[in-house]
């Protein structure tokens, strides 16, 4: 493993995989993930059912404070089998084979109640997504125009890689 520290102050150490890299790939800065991750509009959840099959299905997702967040109604799918297991994984990227960058984040979902924090992050996806998903803030929930409530989820990454594209690399940052 070649090990790089982050660039843009205390961050995740990067560590370049030579098995899944070309010979003359550098590991990925966690800056350029993060910005990935704060531009990205689609993200795919992985989740576990109960019966141990997977879950996967896409979804919205803003970074806030060193942190994925991601809503979800009470009684989806996810929802339900976060319940029962916080493990998850926040996958984002292309579809292509010779460029761009692909990234995996893994860690626990924990559900949010602070409103003042749920506030914070109903004018982020506002910010990001536009009016079409203005949310109001009450109970320790998102709450629609349309009145469909949703629980907010905040994924800190306790491993992530990316998959440079182009020169392959295969980056896995530590935090």
């Amino acid at each position: 493993m070649v090990s790089t520290a982050g660039t843009a102050g205390p961050g995740p150490v990067a560590e370049l995989d030579p098995r899944f890299s070309a010979e003359d790939a550098a590991p990925v800065p966690w800056a350029e993930a993060l910005a990935a991750l704060e531009a990205a509009e689609v993200f795919w959840l992985s989740t576990v059912r109960p019966d141990g099959r997977p879950h996967v299905t896409p979804l919205l997702a803003v970074w806030l404070d060193g942190a994925l967040h991601f809503c979800t109604g009470p009684d989806e799918r996810k929802a339900r089998n976060l319940a029962r297991n916080a493990h998850c994984a926040l996958t984002t990227g292309t579809n292509t084979l010779r460029e761009g960058l692909d990234l995996v984040v893994e860690g626990e979902a924990v559900r949010l109640y602070d409103d003042a924090v749920l506030r914070r992050l109903a004018d982020r996806y506002e910010d990001k997504y536009g009016p079409d998903w203005r949310f109001t803030v009450r109970d320790g929930a998102f709450h629609s125009a349309e009145g469909g409530e949703a629980h907010v989820h905040r994924v800190a990454p306790a491993v992530a890689f990316g998959f440079a594209k182009g020169t392959y690399g295969q980056t896995r940052w530590r935090f």
